[in-house]
């Protein structure tokens, strides 16, 4: 099956904008831009990962799981079936347990150290989200020895 992934793609495409126009404003000093674009990107990294659980619920689906049996299932309990379903590698579940211990964070700690721990994710978030993405969207799964 495959499924439409562009509320995705073009939260991930505003989530670049951001941390682009950030590291900008870091360069140039300009502490008001700077704060405006770290709460953007830490939006955009919560957003990009709901919109990510959704889609995967969504695709899960097709393996025989119930719309309620998926929304009772909690967040790395999903990426697990996601990887037994070759949606991702167990090394891409890996990352994706870090990503969602960092988005858990984000209520609790806007701080300035908390904000480069998610700065520092977010080169390979991003990545993982557009080859997430792409599997869904075209309904392709991992080879054997990729899973």
């Amino acid at each position: 099956m495959t499924i439409n992934t562009d509320h995705l793609q073009s939260t991930l495409r505003a989530l670049e904008t951001a941390l682009t126009l950030y590291e900008r404003a870091t360069v140039n000093q300009a502490a008001i831009e700077q704060e405006i674009f770290r709460m953007a990107i830490i939006k955009g990294f919560e957003l990009a990962q709901e919109i990510s659980f959704k889609l995967m619920r969504r695709r899960l689906r097709d393996f025989g799981y119930t719309n309620r049996q998926l929304e009772a299932t909690p967040i790395k309990e999903l990426l697990r079936l996601a990887a037994q379903h070759s949606l991702l590698s167990l090394t891409e579940v890996e990352r994706w347990f870090a990503y969602r211990d960092n988005r858990n964070s984000t209520a609790h700690d806007y701080g300035e150290a908390f904000v480069q721990q998610t700065l520092h994710l977010l080169t390979d978030f991003i990545r993982d989200a557009h080859t997430l993405a792409e599997r869904l969207r075209t309904g392709s799964l991992l080879e054997e020895e990729e899973s």
